[in-house]
């Protein structure tokens, strides 16, 4: 493509150069720049691209986006310099792959909670539904059936829209992802095209990055205040912030609530470890969901499926036939008949909610006649290099809603463990210090809540969910608490057959 075509859309301060020369390619790492492409100078927050410019034309850079010139300008290259290379970044991605966001009915869900869950249902609906979709998610990316491996919950604008523009190849009509508040602050998302836009809710998260909880919120509500009038805003209204999100957009505003009159509104009617029986706009529907939380989650998925069009009498039977996502309250029983229960918790209130959700479903089905006390046993930690904040919160929570608690190792990165659990143990009174074990090895945590587990007790392993492997000092070592769980379930075959 021309430069001048792909910085048609621009709001450029100034140039110096060419615009009308031939552009080979796109990117803002300068190690991936190739002869005749064009390099675009981001301040991140990791590194600055105006330090890598003549790194790029070293490379064969011919054309360099910046907000401010070097001091000596190469003979040859064109230079413009906008207000915002992030966002220019974004709107030339999408130049550069044809906007494929125009071409698919893209829909974003954002919030602290419930992303994955809901983008992953939707996608799986409408696959089920007949239509060709795409998923960007943490987990992992799907374009129709095939899978691609997902390294950030919303991908750099160049890696988004060469997804984007596959999808569009691969006969795609519509696409759900992940919109993290990252995603939205570095503008990774600048230039995509939605035509919907959901939120789950907001609790505290990532203030490593955002530093207060406002600036967290404000980042979620950006993404709905550049919906266009075109699109839709489903918002949880049951949550403080919902309505505050849906305040400035220009989209259609639409809610869901399991409390108060929304335009979806869900009851929940019976509770089991296997699924809920709820209600939706009066229409019952069994799922294989379990807790309040999945239930806010369904009801996003109907809402959203609702307003793309869908009739309900095809969507109330997809809901009843989909299943969880991996790791997220991912229930296995032993063969010694407890309950393990993992989950990707890793907020005090979603950590909250999974405990809240395993009450409610011991209070209704699991105390038998002789009203036998079943035992809670979590099993969680936190990552290191993140906000510190909320590690006395998680084990607070922990404790105050398990019958014993494990505190151990997430993901450490570059801490030392011990330290993480050091802090986690702070937020505890003496009182819960007395039930709480901590095991740094978090294989052997997960062996310890297993051997504490009695017949009807429930073991919850929180806070990895779906993710294989275990960063210690930037090295990602394979460990997966699912596979962890059945080779202990393997192990008690065993022993019970030589009995």
């Amino acid at each position: 493509m021309k430069l001048s075509e792909l910085t048609a859309s621009l709001k450029s301060l100034s140039t110096f150069g060419y615009t009308e020369k031939e552009i080979a390619g796109v990117h803002f790492d300068s190690r991936k720049i190739a002869q005749d492409w064009l390099f675009v100078a981001v301040d991140g927050t990791q590194a600055d691209g105006h330090a890598f410019i003549g790194a790029a034309i070293d490379s064969g850079a011919t054309a360099v986006i910046c907000q401010r010139f070097p001091e000596a300008l190469v003979e040859g290259v064109t230079y413009i310099s906008v207000s915002d290379s992030a966002e220019a970044l974004g709107l030339i991605a999408s130049a550069w792959f044809g906007n494929p966001s125009q071409r698919l009915t893209l829909i974003g869900v954002t919030g602290t909670n419930g992303k994955t869950t809901v983008a992953t249902l939707l996608y799986e609906m409408f696959r089920r539904l007949g239509y060709g979709a795409g998923l960007l998610s943490t987990v992992c990316n799907y374009i129709n059936s095939r899978a691609v491996i997902a390294t950030h919950t919303t991908p750099d604008p160049v890696e988004l829209n060469s997804l984007l523009a596959e999808m569009v190849d691969a006969g795609c009509d519509y696409a759900f992802m992940e919109v993290s508040s990252h995603a939205t602050v570095q503008r990774r998302i600048a230039g995509l095209d939605f035509k919907g836009g959901i939120f789950t809710n907001l609790t505290r998260d990532h203030l490593d990055y955002h530093k207060t909880f406002e600036a967290y919120r404000d980042a979620k509500k950006c993404f709905f205040d550049a919906l266009p009038a075109t699109a839709f805003a489903l918002a949880n209204i049951d949550d403080r912030n919902g309505m505050f999100i849906l305040q400035n957009t220009a989209a259609a505003k639409h809610t869901y609530s399991l409390l108060t009159l929304a335009d979806f509104k869900g009851k929940i009617t019976e509770a089991h470890l296997n699924g809920t029986l709820m209600t939706i706009n009066g229409r019952e529907v069994e799922t294989q969901f379990v807790g309040k939380f999945n239930a806010y989650n369904l009801l996003a998925v109907y809402g959203a499926a609702i307003l793309l069009g869908m009739n309900r009498d095809e969507v109330l039977p997809e809901l009843s036939a989909l299943i969880p996502v991996a790791g997220r309250f991912q229930t296995f029983r032993s063969p010694a008949g407890y309950s393990v229960i993992i989950d990707y918790a890793h907020t005090p209130d979603a950590l909250t909610n999974v405990l809240n959700a395993i009450h409610e479903v011991l209070k209704e089905n699991l105390v038998g006649k002789d009203d036998v006390e079943r035992n809670i046993i979590t099993v969680v930690g936190c990552g290191g290099n993140r906000d510190k904040g909320k590690r006395p919160m998680m084990a607070k929570e922990a404790a105050r809603l398990s019958s014993r608690l494990i505190l151990t190792s997430d993901n450490p990165r570059f801490e030392e463990p011990d330290d993480i659990i050091a802090d986690m143990w702070a937020g505890l009174s003496d009182a819960e210090t007395d039930r709480t074990l901590r095991i740094t090895d978090r294989r052997e945590a997960i062996r310890t809540a297993c051997s504490l587990a009695r017949e009807g007790d429930v073991v919850l392993i929180a806070g990895k969910g779906h993710e294989d492997y275990q960063e210690v000092r930037g090295v990602k070592n394979r460990f997966d608490d699912r596979e962890e769980v059945m080779e202990i379930f393997i192990r008690l075959t065993g022993s019970r057959k030589r009995r």
